[in-house]
C-alpha cells in the first residue's frame, strides 16, 4: 500500500497535497482498494465552498456508494474533468491522475488536523 510522505490525509481516508494556499485532494489508495472498482465520480462545480468534514462529492464503485468528506474549508478552484469519462482512474492511479478537486484553503491552521503517512498508515493498519 502506498503512503506519500509529502502528503497529508484525512480519517474519511483523503489526502491533500498542499502548495501554499492551495490544495489538491484525492482519495487514498486504501480507499479505493476497500470500495472496489469504482464506476462513477460525482465531483462539486468549480466555486462551490465547503466546511471542514462536510460532503463535497460521493464515489460509486460496483457495490456501494460512498461520500467524499472536504479534509479543510475551501473553496474549489479546479475539479478532475477527466475522471467524469474515465472514473476508473482511482483504482489506477489515486495519487496521480486521479486527483479530484482543487481548492483555495479558507483556515491554514486546520491543516494541523490531519495526519502524516506515518499516522494514515498507523490508523488503516497496513
Amino acid at each position: 500500500m502506498e503512503f506519500s510522505e509529502n502528503l497529508l490525509y484525512s480519517k474519511e481516508h483523503t489526502w491533500l497535497k498542499v502548495e501554499g494556499n492551495t490544495a489538491i485532494i484525492g482519495i487514498t489508495e486504501f480507499a479505493q482498494s476497500e470500495l472496489g472498482e469504482i464506476v462513477y465520480v460525482e465531483l462539486p462545480n468549480v466555486g462551490q465552498s465547503f466546511a471542514a468534514d462536510e460532503v463535497f462529492g460521493s464515489v460509486e464503485a460496483v457495490k456501494t456508494t460512498s461520500d467524499l468528506f472536504m479534509p479543510v474549508a475551501g473553496k474549489v478552484i479546479e475539479v478532475n474533468e477527466a475522471l467524469v469519462q474515465k472514473p476508473e482512474l482511482v483504482n489506477t492511479d489515486p495519487f496521480g491522475t486521479a486527483w479530484l478537486i482543487r481548492i483555495e484553503i479558507k483556515n491554514q491552521s486546520e491543516i494541523n488536523n490531519l495526519l502524516t503517512s506515518g499516522q494514515y498508515n498507523d490508523m488503516v493498519g497496513k
